[in-house]
């Protein structure tokens, strides 16, 4: 096993399956069964979810909403998301611990550190929750965060694209598809992986990022093994 200790990135939106809005229950299980399969070869996991497939702090400030008050309410969608995420996995025997950085203590643990890592070590999938608990901060840089803090060898992000291309590979045919980029390159040419408070945040900590298809089965399980999938971001 490559990566012993690894933190899954996975974006709202994804859990939305082929619905326009909320979780499909579908797509769901089939997260849950592909995490499960990477925690039963005793791989440590810790995943941040976004909240876009509920509520996104920007859109609504656009629409006239106070920027704060709108990104507090995407944390709580995250939580939401996030006890849905921890609610699959125990159905399918995987011990989990679900820590907010906003205090809900009827439903989740404040984070604390060196919990989390204590859950890790005892075998158990740590779901971090609401964020980093500041707005004007996205869900890409709370995984940036927490992976550094928990000292996860690797930020897996989990999208519906296979890695990193040239250009929107939805939109121009010709887009070229990288195995392995460098943080620099990825600045030199622009592209789009992470929001920039994130990504920096990543080269800084020299934490590698790997993008790939969550949607594939098996390929969490394939990445972790050190199979080349999807696109490495390394310094």
């Amino acid at each position: 096993m490559k990566y012993t200790r690894i933190l899954l990135k996975l974006s709202g939106e994804a859990l939305m399956g082929n619905k326009g809005f909320g979780i499909d229950q579908e797509r769901l299980m089939e997260y849950a069964r592909e995490i499960k399969s990477i925690y039963d070869q005793g791989c440590q996991v810790a995943i941040v979810i976004g909240g876009g497939n509920i509520f996104r702090g920007i859109q609504a400030e656009k629409g006239g909403m106070d920027r704060v008050h709108g990104d507090y309410m995407g944390m709580l969608a995250t939580v939401i998301n996030s006890m849905a995420i921890q609610s699959a996995l125990e159905g399918l025997g995987v011990q989990t611990r679900l820590q907010s950085a906003i205090k809900m203590e009827q439903i989740c643990e404040p984070f604390i550190r060196r919990k989390a890592v204590r859950h890790l070590e005892k075998g158990r999938v740590v779901i971090f929750g609401a964020g980093t608990g500041n707005p004007y901060f996205t869900t890409d840089t709370a995984a940036t965060l927490r992976a550094i803090e928990i000292e996860a060898k690797v930020i897996l992000k989990g999208t519906r694209v296979d890695g990193i291309y040239s250009a929107d590979p939805e939109k121009d045919k010709n887009a070229k598809k990288y195995e392995t980029i460098t943080f620099e390159e990825v600045y030199e040419k622009g592209l789009e992986v992470m929001d920039m408070t994130a990504f920096t945040l990543c080269k800084e900590n020299k934490l590698p990022i790997i993008v790939f298809d969550m949607n594939k089965k098996g390929n969490l399980k394939n990445l972790i093994e050190g199979q080349k999938i999807g696109t490495l971001v390394e310094v």
